[in-house]
């Protein structure tokens, strides 16, 4: 067993991933022992991610607020706490909070065999978050 303590600093969402106000609290990186990245993820209202992909997929699992995620070729779909969102390897997304609510979720994602756990693309348009 592996037990570390809390104590962390929350992270501010670098604006090159982020659009608004975002904070990051790690939970695990991918090692030697997993490939499994995680981390508690809370957006201000408006506050979203840039579009991008995971080459093993994402699972979301939403804590507390309002939020959307939408795909490339989908609509925009509303999440709400104890919602669960899987999105497929490689798939193009985006997710955050509604323009009025914050939201926050917890964000796993597996690494590939060279450690990449994602690929930042363009920013989401205010036309594409649907404002």
């Amino acid at each position: 067993m592996k037990y570390m303590k809390s104590g962390n600093p929350t992270a501010a969402g670098p604006k090159e991933w982020f659009t608004g106000t975002v904070q990051i609290d790690g939970i695990r990186n991918p090692d030697g022992q997993s490939a499994i990245g995680c981390a508690h993820v809370r957006f201000a209202p408006g506050a979203r991610t840039a579009w991008h992909h995971h080459p093993k997929g994402q699972t979301l699992y939403v804590t507390d607020g309002i939020g959307l995620v939408a795909t490339r070729d989908g609509g925009i779909q509303e999440i709400r706490p104890g919602d669960v969102v899987y999105i497929e390897p490689g798939e193009e997304h985006w997710h955050g909070a509604t323009p009025d609510r914050f939201m926050a979720h917890i964000a796993m994602q597996e690494a590939d065999g060279n450690g990449q756990v994602v690929t930042w693309l363009e920013h989401v348009t205010d036309e594409d978050y649907g404002v």
